[in-house]
């Protein structure tokens, strides 16, 4: 018959004593947290049967986080995968009981953002939002500050000046990079087009003033053409981009500055060879995977979101126990770069 593990095998695989393996398991005194930690892993590796109440004992002496966030598009790849690496940050995070509530909003109106991170303000110690710019997010940060309640702007700046901070790529250069790749793939002058998802989209609208200053600065020989809003839909990207590559035949590169990659990808598959337009195209889904190794896309820049949603949990957690401060402040992430080669 197997002997079952008793207190003393755990104390002797963590490195302790079994008076330190009572004092964890009975929380009879306070503990180091690394210390108490190694107690629980120790326990958990030689299948102590009281693993999962040490666990418990771990957590309670912790600081907790409850973080709200509000997405979009629920649908998309992306959004799912951010969702994903949410959960999955705030599951690893290390000196914390940390969780998260996630929420969707059904569209991209100021209104619907507002709701829900008005709705979080009861259930959470901080709130994260991908959220439009917009005087009705703003007031809703406004209030959510009141509450003593940090808010952190996720991968479009809003409510500047007022959020607790801003995570996500350099915009400005994002839009250079585009620029820069889509000039040293053509090899003729012609017209170049961009799309950006609306008009209060912060960081579509720096994209697009990087995109258009590399080419005045690097690149005059292309002209650029009027920016082109595609409410970030595959359709109405579908249709722009068919009609683009009807007037213009002269037409060297698109760059989607928002969502709506798919409907320019399946445009040029239409009517296009690889390559013949250069195509760049932000995030790494399945869509714009298969394209890269089709060569019809010929960058994706994406967004390292499991980096981001690390850094995120550790900003809000220090948030929460410093206070929201009047300093706010931009965490950029380096981009993750992808070519056809690179897939």
């Amino acid at each position: 018959m197997t002997r079952r593990p008793t207190i003393h095998d755990v104390a002797r695989e963590a490195g302790v004593s079994t008076a330190t393996v009572d004092r964890v398991l009975n929380a009879r005194e306070k503990v180091r947290e690394d210390t108490a930690r190694r107690v629980y892993e120790a326990a958990r590796l030689v299948g102590y049967h009281a693993t999962p109440l040490i666990g418990q004992r771990v957590q309670m002496d912790l600081p907790r986080l409850r973080l709200g966030v509000v997405l979009h598009k629920e649908k998309q790849a992306f959004y799912q995968t951010f969702k994903t690496e949410i959960e999955r940050a705030v599951a690893q995070a290390t000196g914390l009981r940390a969780s998260a509530i996630i929420e969707f909003a059904p569209s991209q109106t100021p209104a619907d953002f507002a709701a829900l991170m008005d709705g979080l303000a009861t259930r959470v110690d901080a709130v994260a939002a991908t959220a439009v710019t917009h005087p009705e997010v703003t007031e809703a940060v406004l209030r959510l500050n009141a509450k003593g309640i940090p808010c952190f702007a996720l991968l479009n700046d809003f409510a500047q000046g007022v959020r607790q901070n801003y995570l996500g790529l350099n915009n400005m250069k994002i839009g250079r990079i585009a620029a820069h790749l889509i000039a040293i793939s053509s090899h003729q002058a012609g017209k170049i087009a961009v799309f950006v998802g609306g008009y209060r989209w912060h960081g579509h609208e720096l994209r697009e003033t990087g995109f258009r200053s590399y080419f005045r600065e690097y690149a005059p020989q292309f002209t650029v053409l009027d920016t082109l809003v595609n409410l970030e839909t595959r359709q109405l990207t579908y249709e722009a981009t068919l009609d683009l590559l009807n007037r213009h035949p002269d037409l060297r590169g698109i760059y989607c500055a928002g969502g709506g990659m798919e409907g320019a990808i399946a445009a040029l598959r239409e009517v296009r060879q690889p390559g013949e337009v250069t195509l760049v195209v932000n995030e790494l889904t399945p869509e714009s995977r298969a394209a890269l190794i089709s060569r019809y896309v010929g960058m994706a820049i994406a967004t390292p979101l499991g980096k981001l949603c690390a850094d995120l949990v550790t900003v809000a957690a220090e948030a929460v126990r410093d206070g929201i401060t009047p300093l706010q402040g931009q965490h950029f992430l380096q981009p993750d770069l992808y070519l056809p080669e690179s897939v």
